[in-house]
């Protein structure tokens, strides 16, 4: 049919017209924010100017977790932590307590554990598929400092395989840690992926 014969049938009242869309970019108003939020403006670490060779303690802790995690020596970074120490990844960057917001981690030792359980047993069919991690960490900064405590704030990206899948997740570190004899162990570690929420094909099996 042709238009007008088109235009007949559907009824005089009908006007059909061509019309280019938009799509992709194009298609999205300059004011538009995504998810009804205003974007973050992120993080902004201050670093502070240590003496001795504080920074390289540091340094050496950050690389020693990356390092158990990549090795699947779970029960090793575990130590890492304090008996209070907590691991917490919140959902988005502008989350304040682990505590009462929905996060996508916030474990303490007691279900660190329960995940270690989980993740090591032998009918745990989802650990089956090979797979491993690679992590890299840089840009350290010590923002705070006194003879029992320290603030610092790093970056990270890991890199995931499963057979023949790989995953990304970057985002920063800033930890909490306090000394105990002439150890640094971790009270907190916050983990701000900047791929929080995107969709992935499985969950986050294990601490990034």
């Amino acid at each position: 049919m042709n238009p007008n014969q088109v235009k007949r049938a559907l009824g005089e009242s009908v006007v059909i017209e061509a019309i280019q869309s938009m799509t992709g970019a194009e298609s999205i108003a300059p004011d538009h924010m995504g998810r009804g939020r205003m974007p973050s403006r992120g993080y902004i670490p201050k670093a502070m100017v240590l003496q001795g060779d504080l920074h390289r303690q540091v340094e050496a802790l950050l690389y020693q977790q990356a390092a158990l995690l990549d090795n699947k020596a779970w029960g090793e970074w575990a130590e890492m932590f304090s008996q209070d120490g907590v691991y917490w990844m919140p959902s988005t960057p502008d989350q304040t307590d682990w505590r009462r917001e929905p996060s996508i981690f916030a474990e303490d030792r007691l279900l660190m554990e329960v995940r270690m359980g989980r993740l090591q047993h032998p009918n745990a069919w989802s650990q089956a598929a090979q797979w491993g991690t690679n992590h890299m960490v840089s840009n350290i900064v010590v923002e705070a400092a006194t003879d029992s405590t320290l603030e610092v704030y790093s970056r990270f990206h890991m890199l995931e395989l499963r057979r023949d899948n790989v995953r990304h997740f970057a985002g920063s570190y800033r930890h909490s840690l306090v000394k105990q004899g002439a150890t640094w162990r971790i009270k907190l570690q916050r983990v701000d992926m900047v791929n929080a929420q995107a969709a992935y094909d499985y969950v986050i099996q294990a601490w990034v």
